[in-house]
């Protein structure tokens, strides 16, 4: 008899954007007269830069030729983007990262999910609280989380980290031994990022108990403050403890053409087993690579054209963040983030649960939001503002809140 892989039946509900959308498009159809302003789930709305969208034309022409067709990509990815990564996102930051540590894919949310594959099923896990859904749900489907406790909204065999106001959403590293370390930051959802010097414990903690850091930095293109590090590898003794994650779609608005790139270290070396190789052969066994296609567009991001006009749509949604902080902190609203990343987390009003103002929001106001609750327990009581809107319906949000 077929059997079913019973840690899927774990899961609780649905992952929480779909439940957002079901509920968001259960009001449209009551209310088809509504004017509906979206800022809870992260998609950008800008178009691609012209400098990609060169690079597209350029590469699909490429492919209607004999001479400069392109099948399959190389298991690690096409050369010529690995090598502007390593010139730009690391050595030009004073980070050593080798081309062949390099891993291109179709984007950071698959990598997150999938680089758990090669631990041990009985490793131990902590994820930051709030958090974004995937890092925990991927453990789940892999039997590492233990009993699921609705009261409390944990898992049994899972590490919290806390970060709130109360601590600066700086937190606490664990009082126990733990094995895998998920961390995000620029944040998703607070926000809010972490000091070179704040890193350092954390790299120090990982190195000393033997750990392994999954540093998801998807939004380090949004970093505007000088002493904030935009990679791990900028710590010292990262290269033996952690492993990164990176995407193009937020900081080129790839979320329609999926490109992404994780980093494994060749140091990274656990039960004399490089975590490197492993990755190698899981990413070559189960992935075919990203489109030449998509990975020519990536590579045009590098160029003085492309980097100057994603830096000014980055810009776009940093303006669209400073707007909802201001109208925010304006009607008295207690805000965090936005300056460093494209979302701004804000306290409920009136003691209301998350999403009791996600109601609010929506059924009084026609704004979607996303409810902290859905990040895990220290969600609770925060919704998350997506700045991924266009400008003029961010003013029109913020104005409909604050009347």
């Amino acid at each position: 008899m077929v059997t079913v892989n019973h840690d899927y039946l774990d899961l609780q509900g649905s992952y929480l954007f779909s439940t957002i959308a079901k509920k968001v498009a259960a009001y449209q159809t009551e209310h088809p007269e509504a004017k509906i302003i979206r800022m809870g789930i992260g998609d950008v709305t800008q178009p691609l830069v012209p400098a990609v969208i060169e690079a597209l034309h350029k590469a699909v022409d490429e492919q209607s030729s004999m001479e400069t067709f392109h099948g399959y990509a190389p298991d690690l990815g096409y050369t010529f983007l690995r090598e502007k990564i390593v010139a730009h996102d690391y050595e030009a930051r004073g980070a050593h990262v080798e081309l062949d540590e390099v891993f291109i894919s179709d984007g950071a949310k698959g990598d997150v999910a999938n680089i758990q594959e090669i631990f041990g099923r009985d490793n131990k896990v902590a994820v930051g609280d709030p958090v974004y859904p995937v890092y925990v749900d991927s453990n789940v489907m892999s039997g590492r989380t233990g009993t699921y406790n609705a009261e409390t909204e944990t898992w049994s065999d899972l590490t919290y980290l806390s970060a709130t106001s109360e601590n600066d959403f700086i937190p606490s590293l664990p009082t126990t031994h733990v094995d895998l370390i998920y961390l995000c930051y620029p944040n998703n959802p607070t926000g809010t990022t972490l000091t070179k010097e704040a890193l350092q414990e954390w790299v120090d903690y990982a190195n000393k108990e033997d750990a392994v850091i999954i540093y998801d930095s998807a939004y380090e293109a949004f970093i505007t403050e000088e002493e904030i590090p935009h990679s791990i590898y900028e710590i010292e003794g990262a290269r033996t403890c952690a492993i990164e994650v990176r995407s193009f779609s937020k900081t080129a608005g790839f979320t329609g053409l999926r490109l992404g790139y994780m980093v494994v270290p060749k140091e990274l070396v656990r039960e004399g087993v490089a975590l490197r190789d492993l990755w190698a052969r899981r990413h070559g066994t189960k992935f075919n690579g990203a489109p030449y296609i998509v990975s020519r567009a990536g590579e045009a991001v590098y160029s003085e054209e492309g980097k100057k006009q994603v830096k000014e749509q980055i810009a776009y949604y940093l303006r669209n963040a400073k707007t909802i902080r201001e109208y925010l902190t304006e009607a008295g609203y207690e805000v965090f983030g936005g300056v460093n990343a494209p979302y701004v987390w804000a306290k409920t009003p009136k003691g209301m649960t998350s999403w009791a103002f996600f109601d609010f929001l929506l059924e009084e106001k026609n704004i979607v939001v996303t409810p902290g609750s859905g990040f895990g327990p220290s969600g609770e009581g925060y919704v998350r503002f997506s700045a991924f809107g266009n400008y003029e319906s961010v003013q029109e949000a913020m104005q409909r809140i604050t009347k």
